[in-house]
């Protein structure tokens, strides 16, 4: 499947986009199968009820990720990208006092939340880590459909028989769909770019023009990521949850506004505008706000954090740069997601922050003027640095340690970019191979550090 800068950048709601984003989506998919087989088969019985089962990392973090409250809205016909929060919060309660949900096409049924999703923690399903099975019955209470959708990050989610069926070559499946520079790896991007005379960012703007100009669309994923960042600016207050975790970056915003705001005291206080721009995406993600996959929720604030800091703080910045940075990010967000895994249940944190700062690194070394070269080097030294690293969410929440990380990471991602730029472009751990070892290295951990809570930080915790 062909990678598009959409694929990558999906406009959605916080905590999660793999526990929350995902089972959404994959209720109001399962919604779409039942009124599919309504159509082809109407003797096939009466739909009456409804009920879900949660597997495997879904079911670890599935509360603290809310992954219960998102495949709810999913039945009662809600997608992350429109969710009105008014409007989802009276379904929840109707459903709650009712016990039923009224599904567009289908009718009223029997479905309660409290009831009927189960976080089964014993049955691992073999296709990924997040997995889901979305049951209906009919008025007999005989099963009517059931469904095994897997959401696989970032967002994305698959049905089992997707998961099953044997992949052709990302390459030969881009060029039969007509895209021009088909690349499926850091090393044929090198090489198409040679050939062609071409920028990682014009080779990308190429593909996605396929399906017309793409800056429209872009500008929009552009606004939705600082409209985001803006609201973790403006609003303080405790995050949801239960850790009681204060919102920080209000008052770190103005206190760094008060020290002069981009005439900066120290040199190094460009880290605190770095991490503060990437912890109040954060914060709002962790608070359930709209927010931008980049390529994860859970790392969604890399990504805006360095676009703001081109943006706003680095000579010669321009529109067109801020595209070509978030086309040359995703570009290598693709590569990531195709070759090894964005997702922290899959491969741990090194998945998701890391492949947000590799994304990130690239999208400012291309923006500043770097060769191809140099944008590869400088995803392939943020990835490196982020190798290994577990995802051990305190409490199941995505807020211990993540709203940092994003910061830390963002902070490597701009050094990342710096060396890169210092550099010619040669050197020794081709991005490829690095790819490849996070994948390695995903497989090998300890479930314990997949984003289920069950090791690391997520059990060190204070005794107070």
């Amino acid at each position: 499947m062909f990678l598009s800068v959409f694929d990558i950048f999906r406009i959605g709601v916080g905590p999660s986009s793999s526990h929350t984003m995902g089972p959404m989506l994959a209720a109001a998919d399962f919604l779409e199968d039942l009124r599919g087989r309504r159509e082809k088969e109407p003797g096939a019985g009466v739909l009456a009820a409804l009920s879900c089962s949660l597997h495997g990392s879904l079911a670890f973090t599935g509360k603290g990720h809310a992954t219960d409250r998102a495949v709810a809205l999913g039945l009662a016909g809600f997608v992350p990208e429109t969710l009105d929060a008014v409007a989802a919060e009276a379904a929840l309660r109707r459903m709650t006092e009712t016990g039923r949900v009224v599904s567009e096409g289908l009718g009223d049924l029997v479905f309660d939340p409290k009831r009927d999703i189960a976080f089964d923690y014993e049955v691992r399903l073999p296709g990924h880590a997040n997995g889901m099975i979305l049951r209906a019955f009919d008025q007999d209470g005989a099963l009517y459909m059931e469904e095994t959708f897997y959401s696989v990050g970032g967002g994305a989610v698959k049905r089992a028989a997707e998961m099953e069926a044997p992949e052709i070559t990302l390459h030969a499946e881009k060029e039969a769909a007509g895209y021009p520079y088909p690349f499926g790896t850091a090393a044929e991007m090198l090489e198409m770019g040679a050939a062609a005379g071409k920028t990682v960012a014009q080779m990308k703007r190429a593909n996605e023009s396929v399906h017309g100009d793409p800056d429209a669309r872009i500008d929009k994923v552009m606004a939705a990521m600082m409209a985001c960042l803006e609201r973790g600016l403006a609003t303080d207050g405790i995050l949801p949850g239960g850790l009681n975790v204060k919102r920080r970056a209000p008052d770190l915003y103005e206190a760094l506004q008060a020290e002069g705001g981009q005439n900066l005291t120290q040199p190094h206080t460009v880290n605190d505008w770095l991490c503060l721009y990437a912890m109040a995406v954060n914060e709002e993600n962790a608070a359930g706000g709209q927010v931008v996959t980049a390529p994860t929720n859970g790392a969604a604030g890399v990504v805006p954090a360095v676009l703001r800091y081109y943006r706003d703080h680095c000579v010669g910045a321009t529109e067109r740069g801020c595209r070509d940075f978030l086309l040359v990010a995703a570009s290598i967000g693709g590569l990531i997601r195709t070759n090894a895994s964005i997702s922290g249940a899959e491969v741990g944190c090194q998945g998701e922050v890391g492949s947000a700062s590799a994304m990130a690194a690239a999208g400012l070394c291309a923006a500043l003027g770097g060769t191809n070269e140099q944008v590869e080097n400088a995803a392939e030294i943020a990835l490196e640095h982020h190798l290994g690293m577990t995802c051990d969410p305190v409490g199941g929440l995505v807020q211990v340690p993540c709203i940092e990380r994003n910061g830390l990471g963002a902070v490597k991602a701009v050094a990342a970019a710096s060396l890169a730029l210092r550099g010619d472009g040669k050197h020794y751990m081709p991005l490829d191979n690095c790819i490849e070892t996070m994948r390695q290295t995903g497989r090998d951990m300890s479930e314990h550090y997949k984003e289920t809570s069950l090791g690391g930080l997520a059990v060190n915790l204070p005794e107070c």
